[in-house]
């Protein structure tokens, strides 16, 4: 048992490993300094953010081991545990930030659900598309599927999450592409899931929810609440210049004009205190990151296997694209972690998680391997 054991994690992708671990590394520099700003800190998100690391590290073990194959065959379990927990937050979560999004666990301790709904938007479309295979042209099966990936997203816009939303459906809609369905099904889906705004807005939206996705879309409408958040950020990246103000030097993290930035604007401070130079490190190792899991689709033994890594980078880079542009003031303010940088146990397990799957696919490559 241990002897395969080894030989299966001898057998893993061990860059990918390391650059997910120097990311992580990244973003604990960047806990510590905005810990350090306060004379009597006891530093406690950088220890829960070290205890996640390790939770998220026997997680992505786990599932490197496990055969990512019994995914797909429990795939309609998947989606009932992600849509339970997604009502549940719904019906019993507590609002933080103005989003009802998170559930209580161990005590004070917060998980938000819609890090798991992500893994289960991935891994429950790609089981559907790789069974139906030429089937999934048929229009009755892609109204099925929409109404399987709509319930997900409309489930997270309900809390308001609009970031998660909107990451859960470019999932979805980078997931169809992949599959070379027909374009006019693709635009079909597109409009559908307009309609169904326009519908919400106009008859199920409150007036808080309507500002929110306004002040979403424009930051400006809002100069000290969000678009305040946005200024202070890009002032933050632009003082960093080339080398950067030094690890808990930065005046704008350092002196509290930089909201929620061990979370939220983790790469402001950052840019700020490692400068361009660091700000490019950081880019490099996330798209690193993406090249190694694009290397390991193109590995992939099955289609199951090719649209799960699929679905993982298109994650990956449009959650860190949405980050990065709404801490350099390209994007809207938008409430996502950047991944495996930012503060946050939810967010870094579930995404060692899936670099736990991607592991399994990679290991699994040769159909030899059992």
């Amino acid at each position: 048992m241990f002897k395969k054991f080894f030989i299966l994690i001898r057998k893993s992708d061990w860059l990918l490993s390391v650059t997910a671990f120097f990311l992580v590394a990244f973003g604990m520099m960047g806990i510590y300094s905005t810990e350090t700003s306060s004379a009597d800190s006891d530093f406690l998100n950088f220890k829960k953010q070290l205890v996640f690391f390790g939770i998220g590290i026997l997680l992505m073990v786990f599932f490197s081991i496990l055969d990512y194959r019994y995914l797909k065959t429990y795939n309609l379990v998947i989606y009932g545990l992600g849509i339970f927990i997604l009502v549940m937050v719904l019906v019993s979560g507590i609002v933080i930030g103005g989003t009802q999004g998170w559930l209580l666990l161990f005590g004070d301790q917060g998980f938000q659900p819609v890090e798991v709904a992500k893994i289960v938007m991935i891994v429950v479309l790609a089981g559907f598309f790789t069974n139906w295979r030429v089937e999934v042209q048929k229009l009755r099966n892609l109204i099925i599927i929409f109404l399987v990936a709509g319930t997900l997203v409309v489930l997270v816009f309900m809390q308001p999450d609009f970031g998660s939303a909107f990451i859960l459906l470019a999932i979805f809609l980078g997931l169809l592409f992949m599959t070379k369905i027909k374009k006019s099904y693709v635009i079909t889906i597109v409009l559908l899931f307009s309609v169904l705004f326009i519908a919400a807005w106009s008859f199920a939206f409150t007036d808080i929810q309507k500002d929110r996705i306004l002040t979403f879309l424009d930051p400006d409408r809002d100069p000290w609440g969000s678009g305040y958040n946005i200024k202070q950020s890009i002032i933050a990246v632009g003082s960093g210049q080339f080398f950067g103000r030094g690890l808990s030097l930065g005046p704008q993290s350092g002196l509290n004009f930089l909201p929620v930035q061990e979370t939220d604007f983790i790469f402001a401070v950052i840019a700020e205190e490692l400068g361009f130079v660091g700000a490019i490190l950081l880019l490099g190792f996330i798209v690193l990151l993406i090249y190694r899991l694009f290397r390991i689709s193109r590995l992939a033994r099955d289609d199951f296997g090719l649209l799960v890594v699929g679905g993982i980078i298109i994650y990956l880079f449009a959650q860190s694209i949405l980050n990065i542009g709404m801490n350099i003031g390209v994007m809207p303010i938008a409430g996502v972690p950047l991944p495996l940088v930012s503060y946050g146990g939810s967010s870094l397990i579930a995404t060692f998680i899936m670099l736990g799957i991607a592991q399994s696919i990679y290991i699994r490559k040769e159909k030899t391997v059992v």
